[in-house]
Parts: C-alpha cells; structure tokens; sequence
C-alpha cells in the first residue's frame, strides 16, 4: 500500500489528541478501520480510503478536505459568483485555498446557517431528500399565534408542488404584535418554510436558520465563517450513512 500511514499518526493528524494518547486508544479497543476493531500498533492504513472510527464516530482522514459553517447575510445569494454581481457566497469566501461548494440554499432574503465544503460526497448527500437531516428555522410572523398553528403544521398543509409538513413547532417569543416561532422540517424544498406558514396564514417577514442536523448557528456572526468540530462531522456522516 504505497500511500499507508501509521495509524496512530492518522489519529493525531484527525485532532484525535497526542501520538501517545492515540496509541492509548487504539490499545484498549476504541479504534475501528473498515469495521474491524485495531488494537496493533504500528498498523499501517490508507488515509485517503480507509474509514476510521474512534469510539464510533467516523473521522475525517483524506486530506484537504474542509468542512464550514456561514452565517449568511440577508441579500447575499446562495452561489458561489452571480452573474447579475449581487453580493454571494462566494465573495465570503474568495479568500479561501480551496474551492468550496454550498450545501443547499437560503434564498437571498433569509439569513443564517449555511455549510460549505470541498467533500463531495457529504454535500450530495445532505442536499438529497431521502436522508432527511433536520433543519430547524426561526421565523418573524404576525402576533396573535393560533394555538393550533403547531398542530396544523405538523399534520401538513397542501402547496402548489406536493403537501409539506413540519417536524416540530414551538412559540419563542412575542412582542409588539410580532411573534418569534420555531420551525423544524427536513424538506428541502425552494422556500418551504416561507410558503408553509403562508399557507397556514402566517406570511414570514424574516427567516434565519439556525441548525442543520448537529450544526448550530450559536453566536456566529452575520458573514462570518468556522470550521465544524471534529464530532459535528462525524454526526453529519452518520446522518447520511457515509
């Protein structure tokens, strides 16, 4: 195997900790290669194929890979250039060695989280509809909220292209004659969350994402950008059965 790699210096390149601390793990047990438990040290794999595991969550090992989380602005497009020069996601990024690709979209007049990533395969799968990862929204809609409105949205409402339901609901704030809701769904669909509500009688006056399957927004500032720790990926992987 001319491109094998010790092992443990795998697992110390993958953030998994010290040299030593790596030989540590894979003595009791904890390390996994294609399956199979590997307690040799000194154990050469490939890193570029090879699926490594340390107490079950799968690491990233090929190298060069990136993996972001953008809080996007309102008005910035979800591509990467715009032929019409509006600000994109691109522009955020220019900087960046690599070439990033967005996974799914915002339309340009919602915010909040959105991934970036040069992994092909974890992009494909999370925009694909039949691995559902989660995403959960906070819309601005018109106070009083309906008691009923959670109900109703998660029994499903009729759209234009198909039925759409939500996941879950919940009202976080309200004030002003403006009410703060939660939205959670893993459609995927163009502005299903803006015409959900719509549908429901609620128009959306703002939309932020703030999640994506194990993925929070958290305190990220508008046009800033983070690396995914080592176990959000992990998770992202195991969502979609890579």
């Amino acid at each position: 195997m001319a491109e094998a790699v010790r092992l443990q210096k795998v697992l110390a390149a993958s953030g998994v900790g010290s040299r030593r601390h790596c030989e540590e793990l894979i003595d009791a047990g904890r390390v996994r290669v294609d399956g199979v438990v590997v307690r040799r040290l000194g154990t050469r794999v490939d890193p570029q194929t090879a699926s490594v595991e340390v107490d079950g969550e799968r690491l990233v090992t090929r190298s060069g890979l990136q993996y972001l989380a953008l809080n996007k602005p309102r008005g910035v497009v979800s591509s990467m250039s715009d032929d019409r020069g509006r600000p994109s996601v691109g522009d955020i990024v220019a900087d960046r060695s690599v070439r990033l690709f967005h996974v799914g979209r915002l339309d340009a007049d919602s915010e909040g989280l959105l991934l970036l990533t040069n992994d092909g395969d974890l992009a494909h799968r999370l925009a694909h509809p039949s691995y559902e990862v989660p995403k959960t929204y906070v819309a601005e809609i018109a106070a009083p909220v309906p008691r009923d409105l959670g109900r109703r949205l998660r029994a499903g409402l009729a759209l234009d292209d198909g039925p759409a339901r939500a996941d879950g609901f919940r009202l976080l704030s309200t004030a002003g004659g403006r009410a703060m809701v939660e939205v959670t769904l893993h459609e995927g669909r163009n502005h299903v969350v803006r015409r959900l509500l719509a549908a429901a009688g609620h128009p959306v006056s703002r939309l932020v994402r703030t999640r994506i399957g194990p993925v929070e927004l958290g305190t990220l500032k508008a046009g800033r950008v983070r690396h995914l720790t080592r176990h959000e990926v992990a998770v992202l992987y195991r969502q979609v059965d890579l």
